[in-house]
């Protein structure tokens, strides 16, 4: 077993692109990226959230929402760790690619503005994907307290690493939460 904090020597070679190949060698890389979601070669966040969108219509069939509650937060300190785990080995501190950050966040979101028709449900997606990717306000600020750890120094940097990739994922669905309950307020 590898050392949780390990870190690859200055001779090792660059960032590790994530493949099929990387994502099946071991379970934590099979979730951060998504079950798959996160190697698109395009967008890889707006496809893992589209990932979340679907699979969370599909447990609601199958769970109530406590149960569903329960998930996203058991999925919160897994998330953690697949994300620095994954990171590491990439050897990048917030891969693009790994996209179980969105796909929690998303849930949550999802299943706090539930029941909601499909015009609901996307404007939830778009406010999302809006806030995840532009990063205004508090969400960079949440996305930027993790990007001084160096691996090279600081043996705890991908641990720091994978709290940052959940944080300011769960910091937009926060911001996302915010404009929806303030648009219901008024509406």
């Amino acid at each position: 077993m590898t050392d949780f904090y390990l870190t690859p020597s200055p001779a090792s070679p660059g960032p590790v692109r994530p493949t099929a190949k990387f994502m099946m060698a071991h379970p934590a890389h099979f979730v951060a990226l998504g079950f798959g979601s996160g190697l698109s070669p395009v967008a890889p966040g707006t496809a893992g959230t589209l990932w979340a969108w679907l699979s969370f219509m599909v447990l609601q069939r199958w769970l109530a929402p406590g149960d569903i509650g329960w998930l996203i937060a058991a999925s919160i300190p897994v998330g953690w760790w697949v994300c620095s785990v994954t990171a590491r080995n990439m050897r990048v501190l917030d891969p693009g690619s790994i996209v179980w950050d969105e796909i929690v966040a998303f849930w949550a979101v999802l299943w706090l503005v539930m029941p909601t028709g499909l015009p609901g449900q996307a404007i939830a997606f778009a406010l999302f994907r809006y806030f995840d990717a532009a990063k205004p306000g508090p969400v960079g600020w949440a996305d930027r307290l993790s990007h001084g750890a160096d691996p090279a120094t600081d043996r705890h940097a991908w641990t720091i690493a994978g709290f940052g990739i959940m944080f300011d994922d769960l910091v937009a669905a926060g911001c996302t939460l915010l404009v929806i309950a303030i648009w219901r307020f008024f509406a």
